[in-house]
């Protein structure tokens, strides 16, 4: 069975159970959304899975559902401290997902110092972990390291137009750095890792109080509330369904080239207007929405380009409105259950 805070004398006795079928593989961000469906994801494929996670954003619940099975192991940890470093590198590991840092804009004004740490100190005590396991690493970067594009679609060599004392910066800087940090290790160490660039994903497991575009939309909603579209709502954005972006997350690490970059993403671009229009349609809001001046600096648009993870034999599946229809029918299940609960 799975559990919280796993205790070192068990940590020792994990050494012992690497078997020449089982993949040992660390989750960092584990209960977060997208590291909770990943987790979910490796479990169900027989991996031996390490979920870790200080739920500075993440909730218990995420991996709550894991717990009972017999490969998944939860770890309440900061991967900011020395313990995180002591502990994990003395498993058998073969595979780092690197998902740990907190996300959405909002939280860039409310923990830049988390994002800067975790980016840096965190980063930095994970390709430690990595090479004294000799573990393959898949960071998951962003979208957010093009800043301001001026370049579509973004490939994976464009260096992007961001300011890096801005007030987007603890995000899209510290992002940056970790990037700039594993490719140091790859150089240098010889660690085996590969940076995925993210452009946002969306789906069950979102948290309906994430300040995320989607879950903020319907929480507005199903308050019987005006949802606040920031700006004039031209602002455009690609929308990738977290089954697609898992599956990327696996291709790379299965068959990306050490040392290489992949967006991941979708190329179509929708702008937050028509987002919201497709979404009141789903969900039959006919409320309208609520225009606001944007609280910090906005880019206008994104487009990843996706021929390289691509070559790897990836494809996106989901569509946008087949997406947004699966996650609204998680969120009124979540509201479902909360009110049976009661």
């Amino acid at each position: 069975m799975g559990k919280f805070n796993a205790k070192n004398e068990e940590i020792a006795s994990l050494k012992a159970k690497r078997t020449n079928d089982t993949e040992h593989v660390l989750v960092t961000g584990a209960a977060g959304f997208i590291g909770s469906n990943l987790c979910a994801h490796l479990v169900s494929g027989g991996n031996m899975v390490y979920g870790v996670d200080n739920f500075i954003t993440g909730e218990k619940k995420s991996t709550a559902r894991l717990l009972e099975e017999e490969n998944f192991r939860f770890f309440e940890i900061d991967i900011v401290s020395d313990d995180f470093l002591k502990k994990f590198s003395k498993l058998p590991l073969k595979k780092i997902f690197h998902l740990a840092c907190p996300t959405g804009v909002p939280n860039i004004k409310k923990l830049p110092e988390e994002m800067l740490m975790v980016s840096s100190i965190g980063t930095r005590n994970v390709m430690e972990v990595a090479k004294a396991c000799g573990a393959k690493v898949v960071f998951s970067s962003s979208c957010e390291i093009y800043g301001q594009p001026e370049k579509f679609p973004q490939d994976e060599n464009y260096a992007g137009n961001v300011d890096p004392v801005g007030p987007r910066s603890p995000y899209e800087e510290g992002k940056r750095f970790s990037e700039s940090l594993i490719m140091m290790y790859v150089k240098k160490y010889g660690v085996d890792a590969d940076i995925v660039r993210l452009f946002n994903g969306y789906g069950p497991g979102m948290r309906l109080e994430d300040p995320r575009v989607i879950p903020r939309f319907l929480k507005s909603v199903f308050s019987n509330k005006k949802p606040v579209v920031y700006g004039d709502g031209n602002q455009t954005r690609t929308f990738l369904y977290v089954d697609d972006l898992v599956n990327g997350l696996v291709r790379v690490m299965e068959s990306g080239s050490k040392g290489n970059v992949y967006n991941i993403g979708s190329v179509e671009q929708v702008s937050i207007n028509e987002l919201s229009e497709i979404m009141s349609e789903i969900v039959d809001w006919k409320g309208g929405v609520e225009h606001r001046e944007h609280f910090i600096d906005d880019h206008c648009a994104r487009q990843p380009s996706i021929e390289k993870i691509r070559s790897l034999g990836w494809r996106k599946k989901i569509t946008l409105r087949k997406g947004i229809e699966k996650t609204v029918e998680y969120f009124l299940n979540e509201q479902k259950n909360k009110i049976m609960n009661k």
